[in-house]
């Protein structure tokens, strides 16, 4: 899938994935909201509206209130590529994301997913 294909998906596809791969896990959809908003600054409500706008992957992440400065503590592969080497700014977002949710399926605390 080309990178404009997967900008242009809307979060509201993706999302349902990250919560399934949580529960699966034995993880809560609770938790992979708060690791959401902990990435973006999104409040609960926004991030609700962003879901039922089915806002693309591209505007979610352009219309973050506060992307928060500690994601650049993100690092590891994900889909076989290092984060920290991913040059394109939105594709590094979403692979951040991609990441905190691999670590909660994993089972790792939350203090150290939202890297405190």
């Amino acid at each position: 899938m080309t990178e404009h294909r997967i900008y242009s998906m809307s979060f509201a596809s993706v999302y349902p994935h990250y919560v399934a791969k949580a529960e699966k896990k034995g993880r809560t959809k609770a938790e992979v909201d708060e690791i959401i908003r902990w990435l973006t600054g999104y409040t609960q409500k926004r991030l609700d509206t962003q879901l039922r706008k089915k806002t693309s992957l591209k505007d979610f992440f352009d219309q973050a209130p506060q992307l928060n400065p500690s994601r650049n503590l993100i690092t590891g592969v994900i889909c076989g590529v290092r984060v920290e080497d991913i040059e394109d700014p939105l594709m590094k977002e979403i692979r951040y994301l991609d990441k905190l949710i691999d670590e909660l399926a994993r089972g790792k605390a939350m203090e150290k997913i939202l890297r405190k």
